[in-house]
Formats: C-alpha cells, sequence, structure tokens
C-alpha cells in the first residue's frame, strides 16, 4: 500500500514539473516579415542616347551620341557657344564608326572608330573626326589626335529643331549626306564610300570566274555608274540570252542601256520589243512597263 503511495506521489510530483516547465517557457514570436530590397530608381535622361545605323554603299556608317532638346533656350552662339570645340551632342562625345575607308568632306577617312567633335560658327562649322573615339564630352579633347577637319556652310532651317537630332540624307548608291541639325540650323557634309571602287575588282573577279555569272546586275552597275557602256551591253546581251522568255523589265532595261552606249537604234528596238511582252502582260505590271517603253520610245525620237 504503501509502495502504491509512493508510486502516485512520484508521477504527480513530475507532473506537477513538467506543467511548471511548460508555462515557464516563452511562446515563440513570429519574426517579422523581411522587405525586399528597394530597386534602384531609372530616371529618363534629359538628353536621351541614340544610336543611328546607316549603309551606304557597302558601308556600314553607325553614330552614337545623346540628344539634347532646346527648351526654349537660345543655342547656338549662346548655350552652344560660337568658336569653340563642341562634344555635338550631350553627355560622352558623339562617337562614329565607318565600316569602310571613305572621303569624308572629299578628305580620306580609314575604316575605323573616331570622335565626332564640332566648331559651330555663325556662317560655317568645323568638322572634326578625333582619334580618341570615347571621350567624356570634349573635356579631354586634344587637337593633336586629329585625323581631320573640313568645313561646311550653315544652312538656315525654315521651321526650328527641338531636339539635336544627327540624321543621312541624299543617299546614293555610294555617298550621302552627314546632316546635323538643332534650333535653325543645319551643316551638311558629304561622305563617299567608293563603292565603285569597292565594287569592280569583285564583278570583274565574279565574271571570270566559273559558274553563274551576274551579268544583269553587273551590266545595271556599270550603267548607273557611268562607267563602261560597251561592257555593259554586252553582259546585257549574256543575260537575256539566259532567259528561254525575257521579262519585260530587263528587256526595258536593255533599252535604257543601249540608249547610254549610244545605240539609238538598238534602244528603240528593246523598247518595242519590251512594249509587246508589257501589252501581252496585262495588269499593273504590263500598264506600268507600257507607260515606261512609251516614254523611252519618245525619248528616242
Amino acid at each position: 500500500m504503501k509502495t502504491n503511495l509512493l508510486r502516485v506521489a512520484v508521477v504527480a510530483s513530475a507532473a506537477m514539473l513538467l506543467s511548471s516547465a511548460v508555462q515557464a517557457r516563452p511562446v515563440p514570436q513570429a519574426e517579422p516579415a523581411k522587405s525586399a530590397p528597394q530597386a534602384a530608381l531609372t530616371f529618363p535622361a534629359a538628353s536621351p542616347a541614340a544610336t543611328l545605323s546607316q549603309r551606304v554603299g557597302l558601308t556600314d556608317i553607325d553614330i552614337k551620341y545623346s540628344r539634347p532638346s532646346a527648351k526654349g533656350r537660345a543655342i547656338f552662339g549662346k548655350l552652344v557657344p560660337f568658336g569653340e570645340v563642341w562634344r555635338t551632342g550631350a553627355n560622352a562625345a558623339t562617337k562614329i564608326t565607318l565600316g569602310t575607308d571613305v572621303t569624308l568632306g572629299g578628305k580620306p577617312v580609314p575604316a575605323g572608330s573616331y570622335a565626332l567633335f564640332t566648331i559651330p560658327g555663325a556662317s560655317e562649322w568645323t568638322i572634326i573626326l578625333n582619334k580618341v573615339a570615347d571621350q567624356s564630352g570634349a573635356f579631354a579633347y586634344d587637337a593633336g589626335q586629329d585625323l581631320l577637319r573640313v568645313t561646311a556652310p550653315v544652312v538656315a532651317l525654315p521651321a526650328p529643331v527641338e531636339t539635336f537630332t544627327i540624321g543621312f540624307d541624299d543617299v546614293g548608291i555610294g555617298s550621302a549626306m552627314l546632316t546635323l541639325a538643332w534650333e535653325k540650323t543645319a551643316v551638311r557634309v558629304p561622305i563617299d564610300a567608293d563603292v565603285v571602287g569597292q565594287m569592280v575588282p569583285k564583278i570583274q573577279a565574279a565574271m571570270a570566274a566559273e559558274g553563274k555569272r551576274p551579268y544583269f546586275q553587273g551590266a545595271m552597275f556599270y550603267y548607273e555608274n557611268d562607267l563602261d557602256m560597251a561592257q555593259a551591253v554586252t553582259w546585257m546581251d549574256a543575260a537575256l540570252k539566259e532567259q528561254a522568255e525575257p521579262p519585260v523589265w530587263m528587256v526595258y532595261r536593255q533599252g535604257l542601256v543601249l540608249k547610254k552606249a549610244g545605240d539609238k537604234a538598238g534602244a528603240l528596238a528593246a523598247a518595242k520589243r519590251s512594249l509587246e511582252i508589257a501589252e501581252k502582260t496585262g495588269g499593273e505590271l504590263g500598264a506600268e512597263y507600257k507607260r515606261l517603253n512609251e516614254e523611252l520610245i519618245a525619248s528616242l525620237k
């Protein structure tokens, strides 16, 4: 009996100790939620960056610059002083990359990357290519690193240009005008990519190689660039002989080539032949070449 009472006492004592320990243990608290790190804000640039790409002939030209806006300010002679080197935009100096050798304003420029600086003036600007392509504005500009300087006359614009703009105008087979415009001022500098010098050796090599030759394309390149017209006539004849049924547009262009080569009778015959094909073709294509051939025939009379 005593033994049973002792066991009950021990169990009761242990239960009391366990209850006390549970009550004394602190209740774990939930950890506060961790906030995500705040992302850095990106603000719009006052003078946003721009990239301009233009192929001139076989030459890729890329320009990277920043574009400030006038925002009611007087620009040339005020914000951009006359007679001082300008980074030609905002932020970093404007960078121009040329894929092949070209001429800028008539002066040779090897392929590569350059900083494009200018010295604005009231009646003309000086355009500068500097051999240090990546520069922070014009702060470290060194005239000793200039590759070339050319001048360009100022052109007064009829309407103001709010945001400084660099562009290419009058893009031809191998030439273009590099245009800088802001406020009511523009300057234009000719770029020549010497596409004839690049293409003629390639055309001649293709004509001498085995396999299919680019007779039509070669004839038209010579025609468009006023090269050896006797050679253009020969290649055009070869192109037409490859056709079971010569297309209307090819025969019409044969007439153009013959006219430029001085063969008036041959040109007239080609135009009449193309006109006959156009009348049989019908539709929009036929109507277009009917008109073109009639104009060509009229020019040969």
